[in-house]
């Protein structure tokens, strides 16, 4: 069986594409090949993966008039000629969401290929309201997302699939939690708290954490770390106080973010379908701070969710100061049965078996 995927862009669009690609070829012998644009992560993800990748120009949809917004169907049809032939030849093809999906579930309109979308969101974005209307399944993160899309579509709930290396949090926390004492540079015995923006960090809160640090500077039985970005770390990691006993560890970038979840007694993250993801999953209690531009609010309506079920708190980012923050943190991480009482909830919410539920609707299509 042939599978072509579709999407990409960002690392939250391309560790969930992979993990169903992974359980397509290594538990049901498919043979995956991936579309994607030459400027994604996909490039380097995919390829270090062991999938082919066949690169086309996508551009996002532009609600206002622009020339940008006059060229990009032209784009649009440059790249669905370039993928038919891949697509006309595949069995099925699997829409992971966002703008680089497009041109792939186009193809797969024109060919007559059975297709099937994943979306990661409690709200769609405008690319898979228009997939899932061709779709024969709309694969969902989020129960709440069905009542945005067509009334005919079908929908099956399946999470959001992970990566390997996350689902080793939960059953080998305590090993991945020894071994992150060292990489991280962390003390044995005192309560952590991991804060992180997604890949490209998060200025708004890495300042608001500055700040945090001073005020909880007498507390020597916490610490910190602070993912920031690439882009922030300098300037940042220079500003955190110098006179405190909490132990704050800064990084541009973590690879391995396992150690992070294995460590975290708490985290403090945006609200990104594949950072919620990952958090429930780990069983990890969560303050989420949903990005406040995101479309439609979608990481607000994702950060909600968990809340609903007991898993995370939330801070909204016009809410957000170092006073705010320090207050909400200190009614989490000082009190052990609210933190276990989140992380079950967050356990029970997580869908360890995104992957293979997705993957199981791509072979029903297909068959």
């Amino acid at each position: 069986m042939k599978v072509v995927i579709g999407g990409g862009g960002t690392a939250g669009h391309v560790f969930p594409a992979l993990a169903v690609a992974r359980t397509l070829r290594d538990r049901h012998g498919a043979d995956v090949e991936f579309v994607g644009t030459d400027r994604g992560l996909e490039v380097a993800l995919v390829s270090a993966a062991g999938f082919p990748l066949t690169t086309v120009e996508s551009r996002p949809f532009i609600r206002r008039i622009s020339p940008a917004a006059l060229q990009a169907p032209v784009a649009v049809l440059r790249s669905v000629g370039r993928c038919r032939p891949l697509v006309g030849a595949a069995d099925v093809v699997l829409g992971m969401g966002g703008y680089a999906s497009g041109p792939v579930v186009l193809a797969a309109i024109r060919t007559r290929t059975p297709i099937v979308v994943h979306e990661q969101n409690a709200v769609p974005g405008l690319a898979n309201r228009l997939s899932g209307r061709f779709a024969r399944i709309v694969a969902l993160s989020f129960a709440d997302a069905a009542k945005f899309l067509a009334r005919r579509t079908r929908t099956v709930v399946t999470g959001n699939p992970v990566r390997e290396e996350i689902l080793r949090v939960h059953a080998d926390r305590s090993a991945l939690r020894e071994e992150s004492m060292g990489e991280l540079g962390l003390e044995d015995g005192r309560r952590t708290i991991v804060v992180f923006g997604g890949s490209q960090g998060a200025l708004h809160i890495d300042r608001a954490v500055i700040g945090l640090c001073g005020l909880l500077r007498d507390r020597d039985d916490l610490q910190l770390v602070l993912l920031t970005g690439r882009a922030h770390f300098d300037a940042i990691s220079g500003s955190i106080p110098a006179d405190t006993k909490l132990v704050v560890r800064t990084l541009p970038f973590l690879e391995r973010m396992e150690l992070a979840y294995a460590a975290a007694d708490l985290v403090v993250s945006r609200a990104g379908a594949t950072t919620v993801a990952e958090v429930t999953v780990s069983g990890v209690p969560s303050l989420l701070i949903p990005y406040p531009y995101a479309t439609a609010r979608h990481q607000e309506a994702n950060a909600r969710a968990v809340q609903r079920a007991g898993g995370a708190s939330v801070l909204l980012d016009e809410q957000l100061t170092s006073e705010t923050l320090a207050d909400r943190v200190l009614s989490l991480i000082d009190h052990e049965e609210r933190l276990r009482a989140m992380a079950e909830r967050a356990t029970s919410f997580g869908r360890p078996d995104a992957a293979e539920r997705v993957a199981e609707l791509v072979l029903e299509a297909a068959s």
